[in-house]
């Protein structure tokens, strides 16, 4: 039997199922379902995500039964609609619609009004009796294909447009006449002629399968590679084509379309959010150019514009049923698109709404609550990279603000940042560090990159469903969509808001997300409150995930915020961040210059009571929950200055001859010091540095025993080990200091002494370290440095073009190359786990908040993960996702 490439949905039945989404794309399943469960759907057709990677495989071309499933497939539309394709009296007109497995809103390409050309333009005239709404459908497919499939400079089209309404005196597009729309048809075909040197097809056929292998070729557009990226979406899926006959919005006042979810994808309140157009085309929604009105007259606040329920109160109240059979059918908030010709409803789409972060939680534990899902299904339905949004401050409420303009609340959060007019100019800049925000008159796929450098958007057009509002809630950035008070000047690179004030580029603004607000200037934040449903899923997260979660913590602070946020413990305490502080870093340089061992000790007692308090800190705010103490990791250097005039001014300071400083520092310099004398190699050539940190940690935590009656095991760690003989020289004096304070404090405690995994030949050979070490914890940071021969430092400057040119997939400082590196901590894991079963294990890299590298961390059977403190929740829900996936 031949191989199905072309799925038929119409009439009430489909070939496909929601649950064919890698087949048929989430559009192409979700048409199929629709169609199924009795939702009013116009018939159409499906060409898998097969034919798509067969295109690319074999040069762009089709299987050969392609032609004719299309064919047999068309002729259904034609049959269920009483129309047919090409015909000069009662035409079938066509939309063809990309449709990949994962939602890449606005990322690829549509054509609509398919089939028109000089003869079937007047059939349409036949059909609608209206030559104004034939024409300005003609004029659309026009331009569209001429973009979409010839890709030609869409501003040429666009312009002379703009020419026409000019001349017409005239402001929208529903204001030209059916000659002005007739003259710009022949006005596009002159300028395809003249720009590409062709004539535009009139054959429908043609037209068709330019179209289809257009929207293929759209998998492969920048736009789709830089989304494809931002959301590891791997090129290999492909997309659907979905073929599927027109049915439309602008044949009058009757006639409607709109885009609406069935929550607020913003707030996930539960009411049906959205908004529609009369007399008008789907892509007049989201392009910003008509103000469209709300679905809802509960929401229509100002009253300005009459909404859907008050326009066409039958059509709504229809849509009102589809959403609650939308909802009990998939379980969640749906993403919808409708048109309405002449009266009659039509669903052209559903799919999962994409939502902030917070949406995303109400919606998970409003759902449960309403007995929709269950706590699991909850669990799985909030991305732990969405958490990333909620654990950034937000404006200080009593901040003052000079607010100069107001938007819609598009996507929520606050930031600050200068003002640039260029997806290109926000990308460079944001590679110099600074933070920027995009203003445009309206965003479009092209800025993607541009969005995503970007702290912030601010649109002058759009909705709340507009691209910059969709594109931003999907990434987690704040928007301000639809400010349409400002006036943006690209020439000038400018705005100039409704009371006069110019913004120019480079000036600071603020943008508040959840009002809409535009600010001049910094506004301060303060930091977000994580309870109500953040703290129920949380609970429910916490049921599920077998791993646990600790934090990279250096202060008292570090571990307060830590502990808020769920840490079950500190899994890296930097002792040197410690040494660093102005207070301090005289006593540490101070021992560094000293020549002998009685001067190192003089020094070192100095900083054994700092010490000694910093710990007694950390401990107190854990209170009774691990911590991983890493004793003194980088070389000697780093604490010296490296200028001529900085190595001056400090031997001045300590009063010793500049000569001497100068000596010291050239001494001690290191050509690559990340591979050079520190970690346990300063421990072994300067043991009484570990010496005092041992006692330090140990006099803490023996003082909180015997005075507050605190329960503390310290986890001892000692870095860049690299044979089990350093470890044991390391640690047979670490021991020695233990026993040494605890006989003196007179108490009984537990403590763990341990090693940081970050060296190959450490984890090759960890069955031997396991005889010494009573816990593993993986540097995964220095780990994926000497396993690759790279410098995190340094790689940044050619991984972008390795990733670019897929030599590899992901940034491995961001997320853990599970092949190379994991394999390390694989094999660490099992050795060390032979030599001593109860052996802890655990990694600090900063890989442990990466979602992906905590999913590794759960199946390889490590006991915990530890990150930044902001990144805790992040972890704690991946490790969740991880059990019950």
């Amino acid at each position: 039997m031949a191989q199905q490439y072309v799925y038929f949905f119409g009439g009430g039945k489909a070939d496909g199922r929601a649950d064919m989404k890698n087949l048929l794309g989430g559009k192409g399943a979700n048409l199929a379902e629709m169609t199924s469960i009795g939702l009013p759907v116009p018939p159409g057709f499906t060409i898998s995500t097969e034919v798509c990677t067969e295109f690319y495989k074999n040069d762009r071309t089709h299987p050969a039964s392609l032609a004719a499933e299309v064919s047999a497939n068309l002729r259904k539309i034609e049959e269920l609609m009483g129309k047919k394709f090409g015909d000069s009296g009662n035409p079938l007109l066509l939309s063809v619609r990309s449709g990949a497995r994962a939602s890449m809103p606005g990322m690829m390409d549509t054509v609509l009004n398919l089939g028109l050309n000089d003869t079937t333009v007047q059939g349409i005239i036949a059909q609608s009796g209206d030559e104004r709404f034939a024409y300005d459908a003609y004029r659309r497919f026009v331009q569209m294909y001429a973009d979409v499939v010839l890709g030609m400079e869409k501003d040429i089209l666009d312009h002379l447009l703009d020419q026409k309404k000019e001349e017409r005196g005239v402001y929208l597009d529903t204001d030209l006449t059916a000659a002005d729309w007739k003259d710009l048809v022949l006005q596009y075909k002159g300028a395809i002629k003249a720009e590409l040197g062709i004539d535009f097809p009139e054959d429908p056929e043609e037209q068709l399968w330019g179209a289809v292998n257009a929207v293929f070729g759209s998998w492969m557009n920048q736009r789709a590679i830089t989304y494809r990226k931002l959301n590891n979406i791997p090129a290999e899926w492909g997309t659907a084509v979905n073929v599927q006959a027109m049915v439309f919005g602008n044949m009058g006042q009757d006639c409607a379309t709109g885009v609406a979810f069935t929550r607020d994808p913003s707030t996930g309140e539960n009411y049906f959010y959205g908004e529609f157009l009369v007399n008008a085309q789907g892509e007049d929604v989201v392009a910003g150019i008509r103000t469209p009105q709300p679905i809802n007259r509960a929401k229509n606040k100002d009253g300005e514009l009459p909404s859907m329920e008050e326009v066409m109160p039958e059509c709504y109240q229809q849509l009102v049923r589809i959403r609650e059979t939308l909802e009990k059918h998939y379980r969640d908030m749906q993403d919808i698109e409708f048109t309405i010709e002449k009266g009659v409803l039509y669903m052209l789409q559903t799919r999962n709404g994409k939502r902030t972060a917070p949406a995303a939680i109400k919606i998970a534990v409003d759902m449960v609550n309403e007995g929709l899902i269950d706590k699991k299904t909850a669990v799985l339905r909030v991305e732990p990279s969405q958490l990333d949004q909620l654990l950034h401050p937000t404006l200080d409420p009593k901040a003052e603000r000079t607010i100069i303009a107001k938007g819609l609340p598009a996507s929520p959060g606050a930031v600050s940042g200068e003002v640039v007019f260029s997806a290109d100019e926000a990308e460079a800049e944001a590679k110099t560090g600074r933070k920027v925000i995009l203003v445009r008159i309206e965003t479009s796929p092209e800025d993607i990159h541009g969005m995503h450098a970007a702290q912030g958007i601010l649109t002058a057009r759009g909705g709340m469903t507009s691209h910059a509002a969709v594109v931003a809630r999907g990434m987690g950035k704040c928007c301000v969509a639809g400010c349409g008070d400002i006036k943006v000047d690209y020439a000038d690179e400018s705005f100039i808001a409704p009371n006069g004030v110019e913004v120019k580029k480079g000036d600071l603004i603020t943008l508040d997300g959840a009002t809409g607000e535009v600010m001049l200037g910094v506004v301060p934040t303060v930091s977000v409150q994580l309870t109500g449903d953040f703290a129920t899923l949380m609970g429910w997260v916490d049921q599920f995930r077998t791993l646990k979660v600790r934090a990279n913590a250096d202060t008292p602070h570090d571990a307060r915020v830590a502990r808020e946020f769920g840490a079950q413990g500190i899994g890296l305490c930097r002792t040197e961040h410690m040494f660093f502080d102005a207070e301090r870093i005289a006593a540490v340089r101070e021992m560094i210059l000293s020549d002998d061992l009685e001067g190192r000790q003089k020094a070192l007692a100095k900083i054994l009571p700092m010490q000694t308090s910093d710990f007694k800190g950390i401990f107190r705010e854990m209170k009774g929950l691990p911590v991983t103490i890493r004793l003194l990791d980088p070389p000697l250097h780093e604490f010296l200055p490296q200028t001529e005039k900085d190595i001056d001014e400090l031997a001045a300071t300590m009063r010793v001859p500049a000569s001497t400083l100068r000596h010291k520092v050239e001494y001690l310099h290191e050509f690559n010091p990340m591979l050079g004398h520190r970690g346990c190699r300063l421990g072994i050539t300067y043991p009484e540095i570990y010496d005092m940190q041992v006692r330090a940690i140990m006099v803490a935590a023996c003082e909180l025993i015997k005075n507050n009656g605190f329960s503390i095991v310290p986890e001892i760690m000692i870095p860049l080990v690299a044979t089990v003989r350093e470890l044991a020289l390391l640690k047979r004096n670490a021991v020695a200091i233990c026993e040494e304070v605890i006989a003196d404090y007179g108490v009984t405690m537990e403590y763990l002494i341990g090693t940081m995994i970050e060296l190959p030949r450490a984890a090759l050979t960890a069955d031997e370290i396991a005889s010494e070490a009573e816990f593993f914890s993986f540097g995964t940071n220095d780990l994926t440095q000497t396993t690759f021969g790279l410098s995190r430092d340094d790689a940044g400057k050619f991984l972008p073009f390795y990733m670019d040119n897929g030599i590899i997939e992901q940034d491995p400082f961001v997320s853990l190359d599970q092949t190379g590196v994991g394999q390390l901590v694989r094999i660490a894991s099992e050795k060390g786990r032979a030599t001593r079963p109860d052996i802890k294990l655990g990694i600090c890299g900063e890989h442990g908040g990466d979602p992906a590298s905590v999913c590794f961390c759960h199946t390889s059977g490590l006991d915990y993960v530890s990150c930044s403190p902001f990144r805790v929740p992040i972890a704690r829900l991946a490790a969740a996702h991880a059990a019950l996936s």
